[in-house]
């Protein structure tokens, strides 16, 4: 295969979730870039046909719906509205995530955030996977890409205590490593993407005084800028990526190696 082919989606057909803003818009900006039709969920309609709009200068065809990925019978709706719009599904990304509203430890936390953190962060990941695979495993080929996060291989408590997102990053990625098993032999990759701190404008990573402390805290020396998650997806979602399943991607500038 010609090396630039490795990385060429042309013909196939993305769904991304969250992707209304920060990373989520990044991947899909980068699929469509190398010809994928995107389809972009988010529970902001707005800000997801916002996206697809801006798809459109590269001339793939590109739709925008709104989700709660949350909710179940809404995930199966939209994987079924998604389906009859591309006529298929090459590349899922489980990207749409929340996290805890206010750091506190355990002993003190609130259960209906915990609750929150969970139904949106894990088991919207598992709710559009479990629509999801069936297709991929039929069509003979896929990829998905589970956005966990550094957080989900070590615990954050050393800057803030975030268990909730935490707990359920960690299950993401244990949860990539089980599916990636139960379908290599359907030609279908599963595997996590593990992001550090990038400048989305959606988070705390963008006050100064946090900015500093997180900058201390990269050997790197820096924050990424958003566009920077785009190479670490388009591997995953290509054929460059064809015999990696079940694995985990981190890209935190150095974090988790200190």
């Amino acid at each position: 295969m010609n090396k630039n082919d490795l990385f060429d989606l042309t013909g196939s057909a993305a769904l991304v979730t969250g992707a209304g803003r920060g990373l989520g818009a990044q991947f899909a900006h980068a699929f469509a870039e190398a010809g994928a039709d995107v389809a972009c969920i988010d529970i902001d309609l707005n800000a997801a046909q916002d996206t697809a709009d801006s798809l459109r200068a590269y001339g793939r065809k590109t739709f925008a719906f709104a989700c709660d990925v949350a909710a179940e019978s809404v995930v199966q709706d939209t994987v079924r509205a998604v389906h009859e719009a591309l006529g298929r599904v090459d590349i899922l990304v489980n990207n749409a995530g929340i996290a805890d509203p206010v750091p506190s430890r355990v002993g003190n936390y609130s259960s209906k955030n915990w609750h929150r953190v969970m139904d949106v962060d894990l088991h919207g990941v598992f709710y559009f996977c479990n629509e999801v695979l069936p297709i991929m495993a039929e069509q003979g080929n896929g990829k998905i890409i589970n956005v966990a996060s550094m957080w989900g291989l070590v615990g954050s408590s050393s800057v803030f205590p975030i268990p909730a997102y935490n707990a359920a990053k960690g299950a993401v990625i244990n949860l990539t490593r089980e599916m990636g098993l139960e379908y290599a032999a359907a030609n279908v990759q599963i595997n996590a993407l593990c992001p550090g701190f990038y400048r989305t404008g959606l988070g705390p990573s963008d006050d100064v005084d946090v900015t500093s402390a997180l900058t201390a805290l990269t050997p790197m020396g820096r924050i990424a800028d958003a566009e920077e998650i785009q190479g670490p997806a388009l591997f995953l979602a290509s054929a460059a990526s064809n015999f990696m399943t079940g694995q985990t991607l981190v890209t935190d500038g150095g974090v988790l190696a200190q």
